[in-house]
């Protein structure tokens, strides 16, 4: 290797990176380059980019800080680096990720390869029939106060790579720029956005939560996903300690649990006796609480379960009324259908795999907005009381497969 190129770096991982961050997409940076545009000197930029990191003389930009409003009146700091640096995050992603990656625990769900929050979803359901009690639990800002120090001796026991530990310094450190264009310098935090920021989470986590609990508690699963954890607990008094003894331990590691989020959850259901102030608990965008459920013989009994959550259903009525689907009487109905489709399948998809029917109301909405469109645009229809429903259900029994809602066993009817 030469000095002037210190770091054995191939242009082959460079272009895979920038193929991977091509897929994903991803606003502007402070630089305002988009993919398109960073693709107009492709070659050039790749170059550029390969060099500067060969040579250890790579130094990230400013990553734009972008405020998004919280449920809670607060707000979620989302930091997003230049198509470049995500580029480079993503070189340094490949080369570390396999060496960190067999060491993660199974439960740890969260930016993982063959992980998903589903898995983590299905594990924690059947884990609830099992454990009468869960601490649900919530890490006060965890991304935007995640020390540095600690971070980089977990990176340091798991890679003797020079150019991955120095690249990875200097993307903590990289300032925040604010949407006033005034920047700001970090000292600890990793910002939500960046291409490197789930796996170095997953690390930092890896050691103050997993392998902690697995060697201080391992008759407690727990399911991961980034800073979002449930654990199973056989006992109200055991789900107490564990949750001072955790707030300890991430006191340890420079971090605190959120005191209204971080709760002790009793899983009643059919065969759980007596009360608890918590009964319920959200995980992934789903609420788990005591619903009515049938069993292979027809018959009813409650469980503790979960189905979508007021949150994520509302978000849904939020985006469904963004599209203003009524003010399109210009459009055709299988236009309309085929621009909503692949966002209402990913819905179902996911929030459809517990529960289905709590769906229902969200995508009976979804008709409201068809119904106020056919309105629109047949003049025929608005004077039609109930016949407008008709008209909509008739195009649906036909057309059973037009829209993605129309094929969950969901039926439309009218309603208002």
């Amino acid at each position: 290797m030469s000095q002037a190129k210190p770091f054995d770096i191939s242009k082959r991982v460079v272009w895979e990176a920038y193929k991977r961050v091509k897929a994903n997409q991803g606003a502007c940076g402070v630089d305002g380059q988009s993919i398109s545009d960073f693709e107009e000197r492709l070659e050039d930029n790749l170059y550029k980019i390969w060099n500067r990191m060969s040579s250890g003389s790579y130094h990230p930009p400013a990553v734009r800080c972008v405020e998004i409003p919280k449920e809670d009146g607060g707000k979620r700091l989302l930091g997003i680096p230049t198509v470049a640096d995500r580029i480079a995050q993503m070189v340094v992603k490949m080369s570390l990720e396999p060496k960190v990656e067999p060491c993660f625990h199974p439960d740890s769900y969260g930016y993982r390869p063959k992980k998903s929050a589903k898995q983590a979803l299905g594990t924690a359901r059947e884990r609830c029939w099992r454990y009468d009690w869960v601490l649900d639990i919530d890490i006060k800002g965890f991304f935007d106060n995640l020390d540095h120090g600690l971070l980089m001796k977990a990176v340091e026991k798991h890679t003797d790579s020079k150019w991955e530990r120095l690249y990875i310094e200097r993307w903590l450190r990289a300032p925040l720029e604010k949407e006033d264009g005034t920047q700001e310098e970090r000292h600890k935090g990793t910002p939500q956005g960046g291409v490197i920021s789930p796996l170095l989470a997953n690390l930092f986590l890896h050691y103050a939560f997993d392998q902690w609990m697995s060697r201080n508690y391992p008759d407690n699963p727990f399911e991961r996903y980034a800073d979002d954890s449930v654990i199973h607990c056989r006992s109200e008094a055991e789900a107490k300690e564990l949750k001072e003894r955790i707030g300890a331990r991430m006191a340890e590691c420079k971090l605190e649990l959120h005191p209204e989020k971080t709760k002790v959850v009793y899983c009643k259901d059919g065969n759980r006796k007596g009360t608890y102030p918590e009964e319920k608990f959200d995980f992934l965008g789903y609420t788990f609480r005591p619903r009515e459920s049938k069993n292979f013989r027809g018959q009813y009994f409650v469980s503790f379960s979960p189905a979508v959550s007021n949150k994520a259903a509302k978000n849904m009525r939020k985006t469904i009324r963004r599209w203003r689907i009524h003010v399109h009487s210009g459009s055709a109905i299988g236009d309309i259908a085929q621009r909503i489709n692949p966002i209402v399948k990913g819905w179902i998809l996911y929030y459809g795999q517990y529960y289905r029917s709590a769906l229902y109301p969200t995508l009976k909405q979804l008709d409201r907005y068809l119904i106020r469109w056919a309105k629109r645009k047949y003049k025929s229809l608005r004077t039609c009381r109930g016949g407008v429903w008709e008209w909509l259900k008739g195009i649906a029994e036909r057309e059973p497969e037009l829209f993605a809602h129309w094929q969950t066993g969901y039926r439309l009817a009218a309603g208002r």
